[in-house]
């Protein structure tokens, strides 16, 4: 089924179909589009084919690469964005179906899995052949590698405004000690404050926050001068140096294995 990258669905409500697990494709033409924030019963899989798209849920923001996807379970708040161009599959699976962790997580997709999903799109849920591919799917999907590129978000006021005000503006290279006098805080607390609510020091948590943008826009097309320029990197060589030490390849290499063979080494 292609449906228009919105929720709801105009055709059908995807918790009222019986199917343990169907799949909904989208193309997106548009410069960007959203699926503003929702739920529903069912778990969902979030799968980029081509393009990007990154995932809001409560706490935390994912970053859905091409081959890759990002499983939701069932009844999590959660909105999506999705790059031009993008090619998506949303597959939606009963609660129960499969033994699938009950937190967001990236899920490296194998290329026998890519094919089940792009044609279980293409059949109606009550199509003999939808069953059996459901049945692969739910079969392969346990089995993929757990990967985590994710921005872990607090709902700390003062975190919030930091990490949405970078989200503008992921060039602003301020200082620990200028965001904290920014947020009334001192450098120290700040510091705390972060590590407390995420589990990262403020570089590292930015990083994440770098790295995130850096795949949505060179997934896009983007090209690597381009993305380092608007992180606000002073060199070229310095930004690939950055995301060879977090993701162990250079930004090339990287969505280029992720191309060929639908995995990859992501940081936690």
């Amino acid at each position: 089924m292609r449906q228009p990258l919105r929720w709801p669905w105009l055709d059908f409500d995807v918790d009222q179909v019986a199917a343990p697990a169907i799949a909904v494709g989208v193309d997106v033409t548009e410069t960007r589009a959203e699926v503003r924030e929702h739920w529903h019963r069912k778990g969902q899989l979030v799968f980029a084919l081509g393009g990007a798209v990154t995932c809001r849920v409560p706490n935390g923001l994912w970053m859905v690469p091409p081959h890759c996807g990002v499983w939701i379970p069932g009844s999590m708040r959660h909105s999506n964005t999705a790059t031009a161009n993008a090619r998506i599959f949303f597959v939606y699976i009963e609660p129960g179906a499969a033994n699938l962790p009950d937190r967001c997580c990236t899920l490296s997709i194998s290329p026998l899995l890519r094919e089940v999903i792009i044609e279980l799109s293409e059949c109606a849920p009550d199509d003999a052949r939808c069953g059996f591919l459901g049945g692969v799917l739910l079969a392969e999907l346990p089995l993929m590698p757990v990967q985590h590129l994710h921005l872990p978000i607090s709902a700390e006021p003062r975190l919030r405004r930091i990490v949405e005000a970078l989200a503008d503006d992921p060039a602003d290279r301020g200082t620990l000690a200028q965001w904290a006098d920014r947020v009334a805080l001192s450098e120290s607390s700040l510091a705390r404050l972060v590590v407390k609510e995420t589990g990262l020091s403020f570089g590292r948590w930015r990083q994440q926050l770098n790295l995130i943008v850096a795949l949505r826009e060179l997934s896009a097309g983007a090209s690597v001068q381009q993305v380092s320029g608007d992180l606000g990197y002073q060199s070229v060589t310095a930004f690939i140096t950055m995301f060879k030490k977090a993701l162990g390849k250079p930004p090339a290499k990287y969505l280029g294995d992720i191309a060929r063979n639908g995995s990859s080494a992501f940081v936690a």
